[in-house]
């Protein structure tokens, strides 16, 4: 059997992403993954000729590629466009581009899935569905309805079959990751992690209850603030697979033209808009992870509503802190505090590190924004390049805190364009000083002694147990200690063949002096019987070098490094 069929359910889909990908320009890297070997018609495949896009880069190529290949690659691009700690920079810019524009479904077909959800709840509560979509993206489209008490809603419903394209296509996904994670090396990032990252985001937005419930979320954090909205859910029409809200009356940011709202209107919105992100990132620790334009709405009186809270992030309190620490030290130019926040922020062993070298870059950062007048101070800028500095480093940086920073620079982007005088780090100022200093206070040290103090003495009371046990162990010599050995698989591989490097050279050795010997005592003799035996061992010898020397370039190649 094929080992695609084996691997694989959906072959065709296989196909058809691996022709498309050729099409694009990536026939030669496919080829290098070894995949033309396992498909039917592999070579004819990849042979084909590409499309007129060569005089493009490779990351507009693979763009153009995933809007062919429909809606699971689009949102993996769209996903993989804030990760800028798993891709490229150029990547992720060109993948913030992709459209996720696809015709509608029919409405009969929406109304079916309303029906097969809502069940007797669509007839009792809705008094009418609009057949014309307000939005269909490749994986959700939204209708107005309205209800019979009057209120208007909005109702985003997945399109049907979604989730069994989805389905397929990770599962495809997942496999082309295997297969170049283990032909590759040095590639700069993990294919296989990248999968994964794509696979648990997608499966949120497959799941509409996950979105209401980050909505809800958000919404009740923010009840006492009047400035800032977040749409009503209603469960009692909302499923897995349908999500009902509150339809939002206002202007988009991403359409706001000049003489739309008055600079009066603007500047509050602004303020509280980059106060609300502030607020989630800094004290809240949960997040809207992508408030760009089309997701900002500006009410009157300058207020902001937020919409879409499908992609949302989590930080802890510790996170939180190191964060603000990093700001404040380059505001102030404390390289020592920057630093010590960096390796808290991502959890690495100093001894892994260059100390000297990261402590020399982070130096070289300080220095750009110290003294730096606030109205000129590039919070985004500082983090980004913060964060590219750590990743220089091989730091790992945690996904959540990259899309904390995709969320800050959003809506400083938001800000400046609406407000040119928007000064995003006088916003962010009161949160991160507050949060030092509330780390600081007398309070907060009572508090993480008293948590030490119980610690110990929970440590204290339970030690007798643990060495009774431990003693107990060694009298009955059930003692065990498992060490952990990284990287020993090559390192038995090597030492195994140089063995049989050893080995072969002996039996060289040894039919060479053996047959020397055979042709030196047949001197003088004229039946040449040990000299013929000698010349085989000759012969012998010559073929088992060559053999080994073959067995060494192969192994030398199996082994280098792919670039």
């Amino acid at each position: 059997m094929n080992p695609i069929h084996s691997t694989i359910r959906n072959v065709k889909r296989f196909h058809a992403i691996v022709t498309t990908l050729a099409g694009f320009g990536f026939a030669s890297f496919l080829q290098d993954t070894g995949i033309e070997r396992l498909l039917d018609r592999g070579a004819e495949l990849l042979g084909r000729p590409s499309r007129e896009t060569q005089h493009l880069s490779a990351a507009h190529r693979m763009r153009l590629a995933m809007e062919e290949l429909g809606p699971t690659f689009i949102k993996a691009g769209q996903i993989l466009s804030t990760r800028r700690d798993l891709v490229p920079e150029e990547w992720t810019k060109e993948f913030s581009k992709l459209q996720d524009k696809v015709p509608p479904q029919p409405f009969e077909e929406i109304q079916e899935r309303l029906r097969e959800e809502l069940g007797g709840a669509l007839t009792e509560i809705v008094a009418e569905v609009d057949p014309t979509p307000m939005a269909a993206a490749s994986m959700a489209q939204v209708h107005r309805a309205r209800l019979k008490d009057g209120r208007e809603v909005v109702l985003k419903v997945l399109r049907p079959g979604i989730e069994e394209t989805v389905e397929a296509d990770l599962e495809i996904l997942r496999f082309l990751a295997n297969r170049v994670e283990a032909r590759f090396r040095n590639l700069g990032v993990k294919p296989v992690e990248l999968v994964n990252e794509f696979a648990r985001e997608i499966n949120k937005e497959l799941d509409l209850e996950h979105e209401g419930r980050a909505t809800d979320r958000l919404r009740r954090s923010f009840e006492e603030d009047p400035g800032v909205v977040f749409p009503e859910v209603f469960w009692e029409l909302s499923s897995h697979r349908v999500l009902a809200l509150e339809e939002i009356h206002g202007l988009p940011v991403s359409r706001i033209k000049p003489g739309d709202i008055s600079p009066e209107d603007a500047k509050r919105a602004v303020q509280s808009g980059a106060n609300a992100v502030l607020r989630q990132c800094l004290e809240i620790g949960f997040f809207h992870a992508d408030p760009h334009p089309g997701n900002l709405f500006v009410l009157p009186g300058g207020r902001i509503a937020f919409i879409d809270c499908g992609m949302t992030g989590t930080i802890d309190p510790a996170g939180r802190l190191q964060l603000a620490r990093v700001v404040h030290g380059a505001a102030t130019g404390n390289v020592d505090e920057v630093m010590s926040a960096a390796i808290a922020l991502a959890d690495v062993d100093p001894e892994t590190i260059d100390q000297r070298l990261l402590r020399r870059d982070i130096q070289d950062i300080v220095e750009q924004f110290h003294n730096v007048p606030l109205e000129r101070f590039n919070l985004t800028a500082v983090l980004d390049q913060f964060f590219a500095t750590l990743r220089r480093h091989h730091v790992t940086v945690p996904g959540d805190l990259v899309m904390l920073i995709k969320s800050l620079g959003s809506i400083e982007g938001v800000g400046r364009t609406l407000d040119p005088e928007f000064d995003m780090i006088s916003c962010a100022r009161p949160f991160i000083e507050r949060l030092i200093l509330e780390h600081s206070s007398p309070l907060a040290i009572a508090r993480r002694m008293k948590d030490a103090t119980a610690a110990y003495a929970h440590l204290l009371e339970s030690l007798p147990e643990e060495l009774s046990d431990l003693f107990s162990r060694l009298r009955r010599n059930r003692l065990t200690m498992n060490l952990e050995l990284r990287g020993l698989a090559r390192v038995t591989t090597a030492i195994e063949h140089a063995s049989r490097n050893i080995a072969y050279a002996l039996v060289i050795a040894a039919l060479v002096v053996g047959s020397s010997i055979l042709i030196l005592s047949d001197k003088g003799s004229d039946r040449w019987l040990w000299t013929t035996v000698g010349t085989v061992g000759f012969i012998l010898a010559g073929l088992i070098g060559s053999v080994m020397l073959a067995a060494n370039r192969a192994y030398s190649r199996r082994n280098e490094p792919k670039p």
